[in-house]
């Protein structure tokens, strides 16, 4: 079957069918009709000439969209609220009259918005807690790993593979908040008018005050929300546009770190995305396994990042009440960096409930480089047993880069301690060298600081959302 026009990867390939669901045209218009319905019903409850009949017939079609009709009246038009308000009227003959009375386009057009990215968040809100919990799960498992640490990834004092994990948590626990407040916060634009001073409601209802702000309010209770802006132009305000993307971006680039790492692990041959029996990691190179999950977390983070510059343009550059330059580029923007969000979110699941560790790895890694970070507590011991630490500082110093040569120059295993006990200075004899060396001694409160952290920091973020975690297998769609 060929396939002559442009698809969307997001919706092929990555995005799960929960958020393209969410910003499907279904969603869209049967919302825009919901809206209508609010309306009306708030209209008739305010003592406007509206029937219960008229109501119900409205209501009997919400869903029932003959998108066909809505095209032909769209290009007839060229307006595509009064396309679908004709075509709401033909399947709703005798409540033609009075579908949206008193409103704006940007009644139904911008509250729906609205609606479909707090639909949005909450749907990220639910599978990054999982990703929180999957990865609390992996910290706890092995948080009493030692592994080398590594800054300017150069080698630097022991961790452990579970503390390393913490590092990622606390950047998705701090995304979490700021999820969470958002979510706290979205209000509805409700019933304003064309500028925003609900003039076209004060006619219809007389200029009375008190009922245009009843039904403001009413129309924000019917489509769930306690708030909606005391203020707007003819459109709710763009920051909330650049609120939103800030805090997906926020999420991308948390991930786009988890990822990172665990490429650079990959590497290391320390610790592996999963490998499925099947999976091909190169066409030409049968033998590689690629990080190709993690790199694909990248790729479509680093699409999110860039494009949550869109919001925030598209703010700073909107005049007085309103222009049109911010419909067509946030139709794309801001579902697509939901549908990406979704895409990277899941393939961390993925990851992160299937990362395999090879410990064996990580200890020969730690023992070919722990001689050298363990001179502080053997000069120390060797002070204990009467040597003299400057002394002792400078024979050390002399024995690492002889050991330093052997490793870089000759390609040879560090022999550091064979050097320090042959030296004699030190005291230590060769059958205590394995207890020197045993790399629990170096990761301070690891296991303890993970502990801490999952019970105090991430418990209660778990508890929270205890109903939306699945921990079951996560499928991706390629």
């Amino acid at each position: 079957m060929m396939k002559a026009t442009y698809e969307n990867p997001l919706i092929e390939r990555y995005a799960s069918e929960e958020i393209g669901r969410i910003f499907s045209a279904d969603n869209k218009f049967s919302t825009w009709r919901r809206l209508w319905v609010a309306l009306a019903e708030t209209e008739q409850e305010l003592g406007l000439r509206i029937s219960d009949e008229q109501i119900a017939e409205l209501k009997a079609k919400v869903d029932d969209i003959d998108y066909a009709l809505a095209a032909k009246y769209e290009k007839k038009l060229r307006h595509d609220v009064m396309a679908h308000v004709h075509t709401y009227g033909d399947q709703c003959p005798g409540a033609r009259g009075i579908i949206h009375l008193g409103a704006t386009s940007a009644y139904v057009g911008d509250n729906t918005d609205i609606i479909q990215y707090r639909q949005g968040l909450v749907h990220t809100r639910r599978i990054l807690v999982n990703l929180i919990a999957r990865l609390a799960r992996f910290a706890d498992t092995y948080k009493s790993l030692p592994t080398l640490g590594f800054t300017h990834f150069q080698p630097a004092q022991l961790t452990t593979v579970g503390k390393r994990a913490t590092l990622w948590l606390q950047d998705l626990l701090m995304d979490y908040a700021d999820l969470e407040y958002l979510i706290s916060t979205v209000r509805l634009r409700g019933a304003k008018g064309t500028t925003g001073t609900q003039a076209s409601f004060m006619d219809l209802f007389d200029n009375d005050a008190d009922k245009v702000r009843q039904l403001d309010q009413r129309v924000a209770e019917k489509m769930g929300f306690e708030k909606t802006y005391a203020v707007t132009g003819q459109t709710y305000p763009r920051k909330f546009d650049a609120r939103v993307l800030a805090v997906l971006s926020g999420i991308a680039q948390s991930l786009s770190k988890f990822a990172t790492d665990v490429r650079l692990l990959q590497h290391l041959k320390e610790v592996e995305e999963p490998f499925e029996k099947t999976q091909i990691g190169s066409s030409a190179m049968a033998y590689k396994r690629n990080p190709m999950r993690s790199e694909r977390i990248c790729s479509l983070a680093r699409y999110v990042m860039v494009n949550s510059l869109n919001p925030a343009v598209t703010q700073a550059t909107q005049w007085f009440e309103r222009t049109l330059d911010d419909s067509a580029n946030k139709r794309i923007a801001i579902p697509e960096a939901f549908l990406a969000v979704d895409a990277i979110i899941g393939i961390a699941n993925n990851v992160a409930g299937g990362l395999v560790v090879y410990p064996k790895v990580i200890h020969q890694h730690i023992m070919n480089e722990l001689p050298f970070m363990a001179t502080e507590n053997i000069i120390m011991e060797g002070v204990k047993r009467g040597g003299d630490r400057q002394e002792l500082h400078e024979k050390i110093r002399v024995l690492s880069m002889q050991a330093g040569a052997v490793v870089k120059e000759e390609g040879k295993p560090n022999d550091l301690m064979a050097r320090i006990v042959a030296d004699g200075s030190f005291g230590i004899t060769a059958e205590e060298v394995p207890g020197i060396l045993n790399p629990a001694l170096y990761i301070g409160r690891a296991p303890q600081q993970v502990a801490d952290f999952l019970a105090e920091e991430v418990q209660p973020v778990l508890d929270a959302n205890a109903d939306a975690i699945d921990l079951s297998e996560v499928d991706l769609k390629v």
